[in-house]
């Protein structure tokens, strides 16, 4: 599914964690890539922007709370709110509109960090995405002995 990492737990494939996707060809995507150097008890992991139009990386830093807060995003996505991820910390953030300009849920990516850009990516999501999402994110988290209190 990924590019192939050296870990802690040694090398195994990419994790896909998010994965907001279109048949139009416009992707916003964070994949577990392993275990990070600096960062105790982190997660290495990029952050993709891939559209017929623009494409982009940037490298995250995930540890437990980052994930749990992702968990309450999605919670808020189904009550049909808004959200933000990472919008607080420094790096990139990634905010959800359930309906933006277009009609349909749009992805932001703001990097004021380190390339201070702001990306609009509208994304026709299947009905059954957060759903999905959750199955991705308890699937990680168990992966990586971060289940549990």
């Amino acid at each position: 599914m990924g590019t192939e990492i050296e870990g802690a737990e040694g090398p195994g494939p990419a994790v896909e964690l998010v994965r907001l996707a279109d048949a139009e060809g416009n992707r916003v995507s964070v994949s577990v890539l392993g275990r990070h150097p600096a960062v105790r008890n982190g997660l290495a992991a990029e952050l993709v922007l891939d559209t017929p139009f623009v494409r982009g990386r940037l490298e995250l830093s995930l540890w437990r709370s980052r994930l749990e807060a992702w968990g309450r995003a999605l919670d808020r996505l189904e009550a049909g709110h808004d959200i933000t991820w990472m919008g607080v910390e420094r790096g990139p953030s990634l905010s959800v509109r359930l309906v933006g300009e277009r009609g349909c849920p749009e992805v932001i990516v703001v990097d004021d960090l380190v390339s201070m850009v702001t990306v609009r990516v509208p994304v026709d999501l299947p009905d059954d995405w957060i759903v999905a999402h959750r199955g991705r994110l308890r699937a990680l988290m168990a992966g990586w002995g971060m289940s549990g209190p």
